[in-house]
């Protein structure tokens, strides 16, 4: 098993200090992925922690960080939330990374839902190297559907009013999906917060290599252990594949 370091890391995101933790593996400029959480996660997420812990066992960096308003992160959760803002922490992450001597040039982004379509938009317009989302969405229509059929069934919507969803979720990111490659996309085909139609989108839009694998009767957190032991294994041989020599 190698070893490996977890540093508490904080960087400048539009004058925000967001909090984080590097993994770095004990080898020379190894490859990076970083991660960027779903609308109500932060990174110290289990999916996050796991997957951190599955690449530095095979030689890559993991950065994981809380986005604005998130976690450990400044801000108001409220006022400073939207994929715009998550855009510019996931690119601020990356520049961050970029300036550290012990990391090397490749990196990789990894995004769960909201965090999914942060880290395309940015594959569209910077130059990364492999990408892996999970349940993303291509706009925030689909999901505005499912918050507004909780509203009126006066189920959770986490304490927040609707028109916080009719804010942050006003995107739509189609445009930069050509942009993309070396992508592997995952969803379960019963999410009810995310459509599974909107990775098919992400698939047939995006430039090759990619990939798309549907879980069968997974929902949107990924609560299936063996849906879990699946991503796991996938999504970090993608990154091995192109990330490392």
């Amino acid at each position: 098993m190698k070893h490996a370091t977890e540093i508490n890391i904080t960087f400048l995101s539009d004058g925000f200090q967001l909090s984080g933790t590097l993994h770095l593996p004990d080898i020379p400029l190894p490859p990076i992925v970083i991660g960027s959480h779903g609308l109500l996660s932060a990174g110290d997420s289990p999916k996050q922690i796991s997957l951190a812990h599955e690449c530095n066992q095979r030689g890559m960096a993991y950065l994981r960080f809380d986005h604005r308003g998130c976690g450990q992160s400044e801000g108001d959760f409220v006022n400073v939330t939207s994929l715009e803002s998550r855009y510019k922490d996931l690119v601020r992450a990356i520049e961050w990374i970029q300036k550290r001597p012990d990391i090397g040039k490749k990196i990789g982004l990894f995004g769960s839902s909201l965090g999914g379509a942060a880290a395309l938009s940015v594959a569209g317009t910077y130059q990364v190297d492999a990408v892996v989302t999970l349940a993303a969405p291509v706009t925030g229509a689909s999901i505005l559907k499912s918050a507004d059929a909780s509203a009126s069934a006066s189920t959770d919507l986490k304490g927040l009013p609707i028109s916080f969803y009719q804010k942050c979720l006003s995107f739509d990111i189609t445009e930069k999906l050509p942009s993309v490659s070396r992508v592997l996309i995952f969803h379960g085909d019963a999410d009810t917060v995310v459509p599974v139609s909107n990775s098919r989108k992400i698939y047939g839009k995006a430039k090759d290599p990619k990939r798309l694998i549907i879980q069968k009767n997974g929902d949107h957190r990924m609560s299936d252990p063996i849906h879990q032991a699946d991503f796991y294994e996938n999504a970090v041989e993608w990154f091995v594949k192109i990330l490392t020599p």
